[in-house]
């Protein structure tokens, strides 16, 4: 009876912490250094970049400079949200004619960290509490002046 129990009690364990393991997942570019190392600038052009590493990620919005090959590799545990392991970012800038000027790797040094405060943005201006925001208004409807109490006179004004 003991060895039942023990065994149902192991069974029990290795399912609870089998949802514990890190699930590891890749996005983005694959990188193959053999590819990447071939792009030489001067030598190689858009179209031979296109022919050898493929369709960027995304390319420069305001120019026509550079394309971006981007690759991730994040991790993550049972319901925890991922974090960036690794990350790697080919960048092949272009002149005017479209012939390679520069080829540059970054990695992590590149990846914003951000950490919000609360659930609300803060916003520049006037702070007001609950009952200000409520009341705030109260005597403040038909309080213009004017010769007619508010109406609008001159060339918009009554007819």
């Amino acid at each position: 009876m003991k060895t039942g129990f023990a065994t149902i009690v192991l069974i029990g364990a290795a399912l609870a912490t089998s949802g514990c393991s890190r699930i590891k997942a890749q996005q983005g570019y694959l990188i193959d250094e053999t590819l990447f190392t071939s792009i030489l600038p001067g030598v190689d052009n858009r179209e031979s970049v296109s022919r050898t590493l493929g369709r960027p990620t995304f390319a420069a919005q305001f120019d026509t400079g550079s394309w971006y090959y981007v690759s991730r590799l994040t991790g993550q545990y049972a319901f925890v949200a991922p974090k960036t392991l690794q990350q790697q970012i080919l960048i092949v800038s272009f002149d005017e004619q479209g012939n390679v000027s520069t080829v540059q790797r970054r990695g992590m040094e590149k990846i914003a960290r951000i950490n919000p405060e609360d659930d609300k943005t803060a916003t520049l201006g006037k702070s007001e509490s609950f009952f200000q925001e409520l009341f705030g208004n109260v005597g403040q409807v038909g309080a213009a002046g004017g010769p007619l109490g508010g109406q609008p006179t001159g060339r918009d004004g009554p007819r």
